[in-house]
């Protein structure tokens, strides 16, 4: 005991299998202890850092399908733009071809009104004319 006292005093000790040692056997169990418990927290690290990675890589290809999705949509919003104002363009010339159908009508509307007077004119020369022979 004295002995062990001695060598504690020097900073020595034995273990559980008396083997010399520089550390208290106490502090070498809690100092084993404390590299499990690092080595523990450690991997799991690790681990979080993966399931990290993977998450980061699946909101990445989220944000992507959905910018995707976006011009998609952007696209077929132009289409439709220009497909309405083509229907307009063409709305607005047959409109226009209208008008001037409705015009040509009012014209040959008038010439024929002319020409029944004109035929009206003539049968009654004609007539007058036979009736005079």
């Amino acid at each position: 005991a004295m002995a062990q006292a001695a060598l504690g005093a020097a900073g020595l000790h034995f273990d559980e299998l008396n083997k010399l040692r520089v550390l208290e056997p106490e502090v070498a169990q809690q100092t084993a202890q404390l590299r499990e418990e690092c080595r523990a927290f450690l991997d799991k690290i690790v681990e979080f850092q993966k399931i990290v990675g993977s998450l980061i890589e699946l909101v990445d290809q989220l944000a992507k399908a959905a910018e995707s999705e976006k011009m998609k949509a952007i696209g077929a919003r132009n289409l439709l733009k220009s497909i309405a104002k083509q229907r307009e363009a063409q709305e607005q010339q047959l409109q226009a071809l209208i008008a001037e159908k409705k015009v040509q009508l009012e014209r040959y509307r008038i010439e024929y009104e002319t020409l029944c007077k004109i035929e009206a004119d003539q049968n009654e020369f004609i007539d007058q004319f036979i009736f005079q022979k």
